[in-house]
């Protein structure tokens, strides 16, 4: 089953269940293709109008990056949920002898190290959208106002959550240097995503008033 071919309540009722995946991951990486998606209405909305021809090579640029991006976060949802079920696949490999425990560890670091970097692809991804609506706030149609501002919450949900899931996954790791590796990652990523997402939601709230 293709978690992207269900329908909203579908996917909804799917991770509700009791079933651990898809969880916060592929969640994550849905909100980041729905801030994606409204970066494309905004764009949409702008194209074509008087107004805007200034910009309209920008705005199409744009549009294309979002669908692009979006595309990808999209199968992301499914690839988080296979990374994860590869874990567990992994812990339910046999242990009795000393040649299946270290099959068994080898496994678990590969898989684990896997289900860190395909969040990993997630927050990259949700922080390159915070990068956009900078652009749109400044030169895109300001009736859409809040739809940028709730872009911004989508890609900046979708970066925590992802990178909540990365460093779930990097301090199981046993490789020092990859748990390492990974962590200083997430918080250089975190970091940027804080001061964007801060700076957007200023700038929004004062277009709001």
């Amino acid at each position: 089953m293709n978690l992207i071919d269900l329908t909203l309540e579908g996917f909804v009722k799917e991770v509700a269940s009791l079933s651990p995946a898809p969880g916060g991951g592929s969640v994550a990486a849905y909100a980041g293709s729905q801030g994606f998606a409204l970066i494309a209405m905004v764009c949409r909305l702008t194209i074509g109008r008087e107004k805007y021809a200034a910009v309209e090579g920008q705005m199409r640029a744009l549009l294309d990056t979002a669908e692009e991006k979006g595309e990808r976060l999209l199968s992301l949802v499914d690839e988080d949920t296979q990374g994860f079920k590869a874990v567990m696949d992994a812990l339910s490999l046999p242990k009795t002898t000393d040649e299946e425990k270290a099959g068994r560890r080898e496994a678990m670091e590969n898989a684990t190290f896997k289900a860190a970097e395909i969040p990993l692809q997630t927050a990259r991804l949700c922080l390159e959208g915070l990068r956009e609506v900078p652009k749109l706030l400044t030169d895109a149609n300001p009736n859409a106002l809040s739809d940028m501002g709730v872009a911004a919450l989508m890609f900046k949900a979708g970066l925590d959550g992802a990178l909540y899931n990365v460093r779930i996954n990097a301090v199981s790791l046993k490789s020092e240097e990859n748990k390492r590796d990974l962590l200083v990652v997430s918080s250089s990523l975190a970091e940027e995503g804080n001061s964007l997402a801060a700076a957007i939601a200023q700038k929004v709230n004062e277009g709001l008033r």
